[in-house]
Formats: C-alpha cells, sequence, structure tokens
C-alpha cells in the first residue's frame, strides 16, 4: 500500500468507534445491518462487548519491560502479533475488491486472514495477497462436496482449517428479516461455494453432525484442525480428545443464539478445560487493545477481530483494514507497557479484575 493510501486510511478515526460510523455513513444500511446485526434481541451481540467493560486491569510497576515484543508463531505461521482476521462472510458487500483487499492488509500487517467458506472472492486469488491464510469451513451433510472445499483450500496454501460448530440451524437475524435481505445482490456468489462442476451451493447448516466429523476431516486433509464456536468447557475437553488442534471461544458474534454467554466470560472455563493441551483462541465484542490485552491475560494465546475489519474495509479498503490493525497493535504494545510486561505471553490472570474498582 503507498503512503498515500495509509494516510486516507489515518483520516478514518482514532478508535474503532469511529471507524465503525465512518463505515455506517459509507454502507448500504441494508448492508450496514447484515454485518452489524445480531440474533434475536441481540442480547449476545451486546454482551460481547459488556464483558470487557466489566474488566479492569491491576497494573504492575518498576517491572523493566523494556521493548514490548508481540510476535508468535501460530501452526507453523509465524504472524506480527497476536491478533488475526476471523472468517466473517460477503466482503465485496463492503468494497469492490473484498476478501482480497483484506488479505493484502493481513499480509502487509504480518498477520493471518481466516478465509470464509462464505467468501465473495475465490480462496485462490484470496492466497495471491501473499499472506498466511486458514480457511473457514461449515460442515456439510455431502462430504464429497466437503472434499472438494477441502482440497480447494489446501491447493491455495491454507495453513489450517478451522471448522464452524455453532451452527446447526440459521440464527434468527430478524434486521435481515426486515429488510427482505436473504441472498446476495446479482452478481455477487459465494465463490468457494462451486462444487466440482463449478456450480454454487448454498450454504448448509448441518443439524445431523456429531463428533465424528473430526475423523471425517481427518481422512481429507493433514491440516491443523480448529474449532469455532466453542462456549462449554465440556465440550472443550471433548475437542481436545477427539485430537482437535486448536479451539476457538466463540458465539458467532451474536448472531447464532441469542442468550448465549458472551466469549470473554466463557473465556476462562474453556481454558481450564482445555489446560494447556492446544491453543484457545477467541473472538467477539473486541474493540481495544486493552480489550485483546484482557482476553490474554485470561488464557487466550490469540483474539480475532470480526466486525472492525469489515469496518476498516469498507471506509479504506486494503488501507482501512491495515489502519484498524494498526490501532489495535498500536494500543495492545502501549497497553502491555501500562501493565508492566514484555511480551503477551507473560500476561497472566491476576492483571484483570471484575466488577467497579473500588
Amino acid at each position: 500500500m503507498s503512503g498515500t493510501d495509509v494516510l486516507a486510511a489515518d483520516a478514518v478515526g482514532l478508535n474503532l468507534a469511529e471507524v465503525a460510523a465512518a463505515a455506517r455513513r459509507r454502507l448500504d444500511p441494508v448492508h450496514w445491518d447484515f454485518f452489524a446485526g445480531g440474533a434475536g434481541n441481540e442480547r449476545t451481540l451486546r454482551a460481547n462487548e459488556a464483558a470487557f467493560a466489566r474488566r479492569w486491569l491491576r497494573p504492575r510497576v518498576l517491572r523493566a519491560a523494556g521493548e514490548r515484543d508481540l510476535r508468535l508463531s501460530l501452526f507453523g505461521s509465524p504472524v506480527s502479533m497476536p491478533v488475526l482476521i476471523a472468517p466473517t462472510a460477503f466482503h465485496r458487500l463492503a468494497h469492490p475488491e473484498g476478501e482480497v483487499a483484506t488479505a493484502r492488509a493481513a499480509a502487509d500487517a504480518g498477520t493471518v486472514m481466516v478465509v470464509s467458506m462464505a467468501a465473495t472472492r475465490p480462496v485462490e486469488e484470496i492466497a495471491a495477497a501473499g499472506g498466511p491464510l486458514w480457511f473457514q469451513l461449515y460442515p456439510h451433510a455431502d462430504l464429497e462436496f466437503t472434499a472438494t472445499v477441502v482440497r480447494r483450500a489446501v491447493a491455495a496454501g491454507c495453513r489450517a482449517l478451522v471448522v464452524t460448530v455453532d451452527s446447526p440451524v440459521f440464527g434468527r437475524r430478524e434486521r435481515d428479516l426486515r429488510h427482505g435481505f436473504v441472498d446476495l445482490p446479482p452478481g455477487l456468489v459465494c465463490e468457494n461455494m462451486r462444487d466440482a462442476d463449478g456450480r454454487v451451493r448454498p450454504i448448509e447448516m448441518n443439524a445431523g453432525v456429531g463428533w465424528e466429523l473430526i475423523g471425517a476431516l481427518r481422512g481429507l486433509t493433514s491440516l491443523p484442525i480448529l474449532l469455532k464456536g466453542v462456549l462449554h468447557p465440556a465440550d472443550a475437553r471433548l475437542a481436545v480428545e477427539h485430537g482437535v488442534d486448536g479451539v476457538l471461544v466463540s458465539n458467532h458474534g451474536g448472531r447464532q443464539l441469542d442468550g448465549a454467554l458472551a466469549t470473554l466470560d466463557a473465556l476462562p472455563g474453556v481454558v481450564a478445560a482445555v489446560d494447556g493441551r492446544v491453543p484457545v483462541l477467541v473472538d467477539g465484542g473486541l474493540r481495544r487493545g486493552t480489550d485483546v490485552l484482557v482476553a490474554l491475560a485470561l488464557g487466550a494465546t490469540a483474539v480475532l477481530l470480526g466486525r472492525p475489519v469489515l469496518w476498516g474495509l469498507a471506509v479504506g479498503g486494503a488501507a482501512g483494514v491495515r489502519h484498524v490493525l494498526d490501532l489495535v497493535r498500536a494500543d495492545l504494545d502501549r497497553a502491555l507497557a501500562l501493565v508492566g510486561v514484555a511480551r503477551p505471553g507473560d500476561l497472566d490472570a491476576d492483571l484483570v479484575t471484575t466488577g467497579a474498582p473500588g
């Protein structure tokens, strides 16, 4: 990206709330509601952010932390910070370049983009941006179609498979129903839903899938497998017992089961159940670098950003996404210094307290 692009993105906002406001002004209201909305009364959507507002930091002083180092490695992918891009659908509703622009920003920022199965650009084109990619998969009843999708992702160079397991049926999203938004506009399709004949299949929710899914996927690929949508500690333990490589604490951004636990509230229980055997990641409601710090202190290996990335994409394409990532990176770096820690791996739950201070 050019210096001009970066400067244009810098004018968008000083924080993610300002980027969101700029995105709302630019987007079609129907598309804004698709990106912004949640299921039912949107209790869980609000709870994801509110969970961070209940946490307060208890910093340490005189720790000689020095320069901070945000780098880590995840499943063979070195990343510049513990902030990844979550899988979200339909990026071309936000910007004509869609997921390709998002991928360029991720590559430039040195982090992983998780490509959605519902992407509006093909995984092959997204991979051409050059950064590390993981691929998100909805379990499909047709195993041969699933195999076709997985083979494409592997051939494109994706380094992990992120399997969404919180969607046996579609959540009821009343904003979309009110608008009658039930399909993509003409000219846009879910490019990664093409079968071996090139026909675009519909996104399918599979209420019949069980833990045998892991074995079936192991028969298709040797890629690391992460389960996305785990909130219950018992499921986290079962995931490890079935040989998954990572767990992603997620409630689908509040878009599936309204009233589901906020992801930050679910995180400690999942971390305890996993007991260090596989990485635990988390998404949902992160809006500041201090939110990232809290999640890491409570045991997350890394976090994923969803809606903020779409906001940046809407206002500035690749440069807008990079601006969002840079805001979070700088905020996290500053927060680490202020709590007296040099590396995210050195964070501890003792730095976080719940409830109003005093």
